[in-house]
């Protein structure tokens, strides 16, 4: 207080004694009503306890007293807080941990596939420009029919399809994208990665041809059919962590002929009797195509011709579905495929005597397929009896 001189002011404080300050009186004993009431300072200051208000102490350590620590009622919500980030982290850390292992299975199984092939982005370049996607062949223990640089003619070239391309196409093969299911496949409705509708159907490995030499002959064969009553095929896929291989065709979006037989008049799917014409027709054209003996493609014989396996497309022109499949299958699953057809007055009658298909097999399975046309009718074998 001396330090102020005559700027220290104490009007408002007409009770104030101090010592040094002619305008101050001077304390005695009365004054100090409260012991420990903080005092001027003198001779008499030490020694003497000063309440201090806890509000000066701003920053005072927790060593010392007194010290405002947060309470329980502060702690909460910080505690809950600390717990919910920690449980986010951890969920977070754990969906990235199965997403990671996800990507890291599908790239293993990719890189199981010999260097000397195309890789996948060489392949969609490749293919591309040829109009036709395709083929990647993956089986268990160790078969693999592309080993050693063999292609073929290279049509394994041409024809390279990888798994990611066929899930992604059939959207992990759901059952809403599911056409159909025989014995021993079933078929998906995908689109590629360009909007073209494609046509995919499964089968297990254990269906198809073990021997790798067959399995690539037979596999060439379908590659080599190109006609317009035929359902072109795009590629090929086969995924050994799957088990399952896949043929790849374009998709034909009107059905199968079965379809628009046993229809009521006045319904919609009644064929006009120039669409009936031309379907025949159509149908034969096929068959002759098959049959004959073309540059890259040798003469081959259906085996299993039957309504079912006709397909029709938006102009109602009919395509012959599954050629030359029988040469990809194992026998037990293509005589299985006999049973049907004989069931259906398909199968000629010689074969029960010589045990063989010929090129009349084929005409004889077309000929019902005509009665079935002409007749509007599926099943036209009581139809055969009562005439």
């Amino acid at each position: 207080l001396k330090r102020l001189n005559d700027g220290f002011l104490f009007q408002n404080n007409p009770g104030l004694c101090g010592s040094g300050f002619a305008s101050l009186k001077v304390c005695n004993d009365s004054d100090h009503i409260n012991p420990s009431k903080p005092e001027v300072y003198g001779s008499g200051a030490a020694g003497i306890t000063r309440e201090i208000p806890e509000t000066a102490n701003l920053q005072l350590p927790c060593e010392q007293k007194p010290c405002s620590k947060p309470s329980k009622s502060q702690r909460g919500p910080i505690l809950v807080a600390l717990i919910v980030v920690i449980v986010a982290l951890s969920v977070i850390g754990l969906v990235t941990f199965m997403q990671y292992r996800r990507q890291k299975q599908k790239l293993s199984s990719l890189s199981e596939v010999p260097e000397n092939r195309l890789s996948t982005n060489q392949t969609k370049g490749f293919s591309r420009k040829n109009g036709s996607p395709l083929i990647s062949l993956e089986y268990a223990n160790g078969w693999d029919p592309l080993a050693d640089g063999r292609n073929y003619n290279g049509f394994a070239e041409s024809f390279r399809f990888n798994l990611e391309e066929v899930e992604t196409a059939t959207q992990y093969f759901s059952e809403l994208n599911l056409l159909g299911k025989s014995n021993f496949s079933a078929t998906y409705r995908g689109f590629l990665r360009d909007g073209s509708a494609i046509a995919i159907k499964s089968i297990g490995k254990t269906s198809c041809k073990s021997d790798d030499a067959e399995f690539l002959k037979g596999l060439n064969v379908l590659a080599s059919l190109k006609h317009e009553n035929l359902v072109g095929l795009r590629g090929f896929c086969c995924s050994k962590a799957r088990g399952e291989c896949f043929l790849i065709y374009d998709f034909v979006p009107n059905g199968n002929l079965l379809s628009y037989l046993d229809v009521k008049d006045g319904n919609g799917q009644v064929l006009e009797w120039s669409t009936r014409v031309s379907i025949v027709k159509g149908i034969a054209k096929g068959i002759a195509y098959l049959h004959g003996n073309e540059v890259n493609k040798p003469a081959l014989v259906h085996q299993n011709i039957s309504a079912q396996k006709v397909v029709i497309d938006d102009q109602f022109n009919p395509l012959l579905s599954d050629s030359g499949l029988h040469n990809l299958l194992t026998n037990d699953i293509v005589f299985a495929a006999l049973k049907g057809s004989a069931a259906m007055g398909y199968l000629a009658p010689e074969y029960t005597s010589t045990g063989r298909f010929t090129e009349k097999s084929d005409v004889y399975a077309f000929g019902v397929v005509v009665f079935q046309v002409l007749c509007g009718k599926r099943n036209v074998t009581s139809l055969v009896r009562v005439g």
